[in-house]
């Protein structure tokens, strides 16, 4: 016999996943959709504030100063 096949929580997953999937109602879609537009409008913001040069972008090869180094 296998283990975990007949847990409680085994079944309790599977069907969660089922109830997501034919229960949703197109709830998985939406999420997904929310997601990708808030995605977007974080990356126009972040390419807004680099053009308005309100957030510095610090090079990865510049040595850090020697003052703000050290604490």
């Amino acid at each position: 016999m296998v283990p975990g096949i007949t847990s409680i929580w085994h079944w309790l997953i599977v069907l969660a996943v089922i109830l997501l999937i034919f229960g949703g109602g197109g709830k998985i879609s939406k999420i997904m959709g929310d997601f990708g537009s808030g995605l977007k409008s974080f990356k126009k913001s972040v390419k807004d504030d680099e053009a308005e040069g309100t957030m510095p972008r610090k090079k990865l090869d510049e040595p850090e100063k020697e003052g703000a180094a050290k604490s």
